[in-house]
């Protein structure tokens, strides 16, 4: 990959950073419109720290990687139960419901140059566990180790390979999880030639190209611009856009003033607020979609006040859920209370909690601390995590908890809380695919509390032990029959909401603004299937 934009790239970003700048110090720019064959978005985007398919696991990430990368199955977005073919165009499952066989489409090149054949399949998966980085997980919950995945996902033909799972699963789940960013497939003989001592082009990789989907990606400076372009080789219908710039931009503000303006497209974290005051501009369309993602915080079960029990149920009563419901997550989210988003198979919308301090002093009373207690809470500085937080620290004061905030950006909350060196976390979580036991498998399962566990997911992040809700989900997600899986997940539902130290929150509605020239735009369920190769202008 090059290491400089093209004139027009390099132009267009200087346009926009200067617009951000003469907004910043109160000035008025009069900028000309985006040029018409390029998109360009502001987004908050500090919480990326890898471009690698084997690693990214942030929600900012997930959506480059669903633009640029091609994966053997998706699903549908229109109705994301229905799997529909990317570079595999046949799939089966044998009669033992242990081998997956996979059949794909002839021609595909990456965007090198190079042919997509069943031995980049094979290796990019084999890859993603052997790297063993975070996503990993939802490969190796097949049973799939360093050891033994060359003999378990093996190419049988120039365009046929097989992938060997340790149980009988539900075929869906199986197959969901390949439509999740870890399963991209990348260019092996283009990462060959970049390997530095056997690390598979990881290094390279970090912030640079290896995939065959319909936008490449240019460029990447953390926290300030991603630029992907039209990818000439795609197989499929080819972007009509030539180019796609992500622009950092983290004031929700600053987003709208430049969407105003016409120096962006697309706003994408823009508040209530704005929302509201935009409703009438005849130049700019808003568009909404449930998202599988909930907003939560949890507490550190290492920490000796947080580990109570009677005081993981205080914080659950010491939410204001309507006034985040009316004011903070307005028209961009609603309350929730569970860890499954509504649209995933047996979600529960069961609310258990309410505001009620009176109830949170008896219960932190029994826990021996009728003058509450001194706790920190790391957060995430952008909207409505910063409101949020800030609400809660004043309900909780009226218990005696006084909590100390401490900002980072996304990079630097996420890195703290997956070191277990938290003691209050905020934060979102979404779906990696269109599965239940994508989030059972993270908020109710933890096969390994040890420090140095292979296996983190959040129960793990918080210490929380749990062997037998582990076994619980470990059962519902081998269930075949569909309305058995549902009563299983919604009795998991209910146990998490009295015993977990997570509080749920809120279930994401996201919301972008564009400008009305802006056509074709669909946000998806997950953050991997808001496709912008489908956007005209």
């Amino acid at each position: 990959m090059k290491s400089a934009l093209p004139v027009l790239n390099r132009r267009l970003l200087g346009v926009a950073a200067a617009c951000a700048l003469a907004i910043g110090h109160g000035l008025s720019p009069a900028l000309a419109a985006t040029p018409k064959d390029t998109l360009v978005i502001t987004s908050a985007m500090d919480d990326i720290i890898t471009m690698d398919p084997g690693e990214a696991f942030e929600i900012s990430a997930g959506e480059i990687m669903g633009n640029s990368y091609d994966r053997l199955v998706r699903y549908d977005v229109n109705d994301p139960s229905k799997l529909v073919a990317d570079v595999a165009t046949k799939w089966s499952v044998s009669a033992d419901g242990k081998t997956y066989s996979f059949e794909l489409r002839p021609g595909v090149k990456f965007a090198s140059g190079n042919a997509l054949t069943a031995e980049d399949v094979v290796y990019s998966l084999q890859r993603a566990v052997q790297l063993d980085k975070t996503p990993a997980f939802i490969l190796t919950q097949f049973g799939l180790t360093k050891d033994n995945v060359k003999d378990k996902i093996k190419q049988t033909g120039p365009l046929t390979l097989t992938m060997e799972t340790d149980k009988s699963y539900a075929p869906t789940f199986v197959y969901n999880c390949l439509t999740a960013n870890v399963a991209s497939i990348v260019d092996k003989k283009l990462l060959m030639s970049k390997e530095v001592g056997g690390d598979m082009g990881y290094g390279w990789l970090k912030t640079n190209y290896a995939g065959s989907g319909p936008l490449k990606l240019r460029e990447w400076r953390a926290n300030e611009v991603i630029a992907l372009e039209r990818n000439d080789n795609y197989w499929g219908e080819k972007s009509k856009l030539s180019r796609v710039i992500y622009r950092h931009v983290k004031e929700a503000a600053t987003q709208r003033l430049m969407l105003e303006k016409g120096d962006a497209d697309m706003a994408r974290n823009l508040t209530p607020q704005d929302l509201a005051a935009l409703a009438s501009n005849k130049d700019i369309k808003i568009t909404a979609t449930p998202k599988g993602y909930v907003w939560y915080f949890s507490l550190n079960q290492k920490h000796p006040i947080l580990s109570k029990p009677e005081v993981r149920e205080a914080f659950k009563w010491l939410v204001d859920y309507d006034a985040i419901g009316s004011t903070m997550i307005k028209n961009i989210g609603v309350v929730h209370q569970n860890f499954l988003p509504v649209g995933l198979l047996g979600a529960s919308t069961e609310k258990t909690y309410k505001l009620d301090v009176e109830k949170a002093k008896a219960l932190l009373a029994k826990a021996g601390h009728p003058n509450g207690f001194k706790i920190t809470m790391d957060m995430r500085t952008t909207q409505p995590i910063q409101g949020i937080t800030e609400a809660f620290q004043q309900t909780a004061k009226r218990a005696g908890i006084d909590i100390e905030i401490l900002p980072g950006d996304g990079k630097q909350t996420l890195t703290k809380y997956r070191a277990r060196q938290h003691d209050i976390y905020i934060g979102t979580w979404g779906a990696d695919y269109w599965d239940p036991h994508t989030n059972a498998d993270t908020f109710a399962r933890n096969m390994d509390n040890k420090d140095d566990a292979k296996s983190k997911p959040l129960a793990w992040r918080n210490a929380w032990d749990i062997p037998d809700m582990t076994k619980k989900s470990d059962a519902a997600v081998i269930e075949r029959d569909a309305g058995k899986r549902t009563v299983m997940y919604a009795d998991i539902q209910a146990e998490h909401r009295k015993s977990s130290p997570f509080v749920l929150l809120g279930q994401q509605i996201e919301t972008a603004a564009v400008r009305a020239d802006v056509n074709g735009l669909k946000l998806g369920p997950t953050s991997d299937s808001t496709y912008m190769f489908k956007v005209t202008k």
